[in-house]
């Protein structure tokens, strides 16, 4: 099929490009599965439609106050911004600053004495306020360690078991879960760009033999061609398909 919806489908789709059956391509099934694993990671890492972003809820252990870092899933690429637990000056309950402020504008605009500027410019100074009195959290995200730290709120006990954090993060597409993810045009590029480029280093052993009928096998060639359609397909997805380089933060 020309529109692989999974994994096995893009490898067929990708020999079938290469030539199979009309030709033997001679690359060992270990070699194309890392191939595949190859070009997936390349297309997660860079790829605009490879990610997602979502808001994820999580409750505070003892475990995480004690360690001050907070483990998040494997499928999180990047933590873009954590929004911060009220308390404080900036509750939400009746007798907060911030409720009374609010509450007096509303009235004020019922009775005329005010308008939808003001309150715009009031929420603007409140946010002010809350930025210059209690900041915000600082975070580094580990990929590699998949830990979500945060500066300084443990140890202030800002953030205490039983807390809620919310985070903006990025998430990959999970495969197994959505099929077309197999069937994104630029990954069936790379993936045979990568099986080829594999095949082509396999035949270099062999560079000048010939086979029954005259035929010579060229590996070189194929290895070279392979790699020159491999750093296109890469320059056009860095240049095309990539969010922008300050896209993500965190």
């Amino acid at each position: 099929m020309a529109n692989p919806a999974t994994r096995q489908g893009l490898i067929d789709y990708c020999l079938r490009v290469l030539g199979d059956p009309v030709l033997e391509v001679n690359v060992d099934q270990d070699q194309i599965e890392d191939r595949i694993d190859e070009a997936l990671q390349f297309w997660q890492a860079f790829h605009s439609e490879a990610t997602y972003r979502t808001y994820v809820s999580q409750l505070i252990g003892d475990s995480d106050v004690t360690n001050e870092y907070i483990d998040v899933g494997s499928d999180v690429l990047y933590i873009s911004r954590l929004f911060k637990v009220a308390s404080g000056s900036t509750s939400i309950g009746m007798f907060s600053l911030k409720y009374q402020f609010l509450l007096n504008d509303v009235a004020n605009m019922g009775s005329f004495m005010g308008d939808l500027a003001y309150y715009v410019q009031l929420k603007q100074y409140m946010e002010i306020l809350d930025q210059t009195l209690n900041g915000s959290p600082q975070v580094v995200f580990s990929r590699k360690m998949n830990r979500l730290y945060i500066a300084g709120d443990f140890a202030d006990q800002d953030i205490q078991t039983g807390d809620y954090i919310v985070y903006e993060a990025y998430k990959t597409v999970d495969s197994a879960t959505h099929s077309a993810v197999w069937n994104d045009l630029w990954l069936k590029r790379y993936a045979t760009a990568l099986i080829k480029r594999q095949w082509g280093a396999n035949l270099i052993k062999f560079e000048g033999m010939q086979l029954p009928g005259g035929v010579v096998l060229n590996g070189r060639q194929m290895f070279d061609d392979a790699n020159q359609e491999i750093q296109t397909l890469e320059e056009n997805l860095r240049t095309v398909w990539e969010e922008p380089v300050d896209f993500y933060v965190g």
